[in-house]
């Protein structure tokens, strides 16, 4: 079977999606298995297979695979946001980041103003003594809180 490649006796996802015969040292074969066709058809649609080629050669072949899989990461990107590809999601994120960061800050501040006896309590003692009681989804533990507790009793 000196037609297929050296993975399986199917052609390879590359050579399959561009109609040609696929060898056994084929450059493709080792990153675009034949069960992935959709990954090498949105690389091969933004990039092209050409260049694709092109950088899987002049790259290590240790380094060859995470390349294959940069370059499938930002084709889907790119399919899901033709303008930004990844990008987008980087900025989306890198602002999420800026706004928790600023929100903890301010949160360590009031902390800070509490401890030193400056400000009133915004926290959950707070809270309970206002009559309302906050539950956070990010810790179960809340649902025993001993502030929320005691106002569930005196209701």
């Amino acid at each position: 079977m000196a037609s297929s490649s050296s993975y399986s006796n199917s052609p390879c996802a590359a050579c399959k999606f561009l109609r040609r015969k696929c060898l056994a040292d084929c450059i493709f074969a080792p990153y675009f298995p034949p069960e992935e066709p959709t990954k090498f058809a949105n690389v091969h649609k933004i990039f092209g297979a050409s260049n694709v080629s092109k950088l899987l050669h002049e790259v290590h072949p240790h380094q060859r695979e995470d390349a294959v899989n940069s370059l499938a990461y930002e084709a889907e990107a790119r399919m899901k946001d033709p303008v930004y590809g990844c990008v987008g999601a980087i900025s989306i994120l890198q602002r999420q980041v800026i706004r928790l960061q600023k929100e903890l800050d301010a949160t360590n501040a009031d902390l800070v103003r509490y401890a030193s006896g400056g400000a009133r309590p915004y926290g959950r003692r707070a809270a309970a003594q206002s009559g309302v009681c906050f539950i956070s989804p990010l810790n179960s533990n809340d649902r025993h809180d001993p502030y929320c507790r005691d106002k569930e009793e005196e209701n």
